[in-house]
């Protein structure tokens, strides 16, 4: 039976905090708030998170996952940025977007496309979340909680708890934080794709 803990979406507690992040390295799979909707997280050092993450998602060996981080600085540890692709980063984070960028060789190469050797990076614009990424030092291995079958995300927090609490090992409540995925931008290219139009504007991105 998975955890439950009641963080407040503007301040969030330490104490709980260094607890969410103490299952995450112990090898857990977690639930918590973004901004833009709930998300699946897990250790980046943990070989098969994303073989749980897939499996509670009902999805296949190719599904493209994401690593949250911080800061722009730790994006650029994991992914290659071109001067133009920097600035646009620069631009757009804190917020609700992925980029797909090329991965450098910190990315296991069990999460990098296994064609185009990329990954999806994102710096979300929420207290938790940023609490958490803090208080564990590095990103997170994230997808989308959208649970076969369903149309939309899962956005309250007890139907969460009802739905998975066998399945994962901790359920972070932070209130509804929507149900709008975020926009994916792929950058890998040398020019912006829009692969999903989601909560971020792509108003003068094209």
């Amino acid at each position: 039976m998975s955890q439950f803990f009641r963080i407040h979406p503007d301040n969030p507690q330490g104490r709980l905090l260094e607890g969410a992040v103490r299952i995450v390295r112990s090898g857990g799979l977690i639930v918590y708030p973004t901004d833009s909707c709930y998300a699946l997280g897990a250790y980046l050092g943990n070989r098969w998170a994303a073989e749980r993450i897939r499996r509670l998602r009902g999805k296949r060996k190719g599904h493209h996952f994401t690593l949250v981080c911080r800061d722009l600085s730790e994006i650029s540890t994991y992914a290659r940025l071109d001067n133009w692709a920097y600035r646009l980063l620069r631009s757009l984070t804190p917020g609700p977007y992925t980029f797909v960028l090329r991965a450098t060789g910190e990315v296991p190469r069990r999460l990098q496309d296994p064609k185009r050797r990329s990954i999806g990076l994102r710096v979300p614009n929420h207290p938790i979340a940023q609490a958490l990424l803090a208080t564990l030092g590095e990103p997170l291995i994230s997808s989308t909680l959208l649970l076969p079958g369903d149309e939309i995300p899962l956005t309250d927090a007890q139907e969460i708890r009802d739905r998975l609490e066998h399945q994962v090992d901790l359920i972070v409540d932070g209130d509804s934080c929507g149900i709008e995925p975020t926009t994916v931008l792929d950058l890998s290219k040398g020019d912006v794709q829009i692969l999903r139009k989601g909560k971020g504007s792509v108003d003068g991105l094209m």
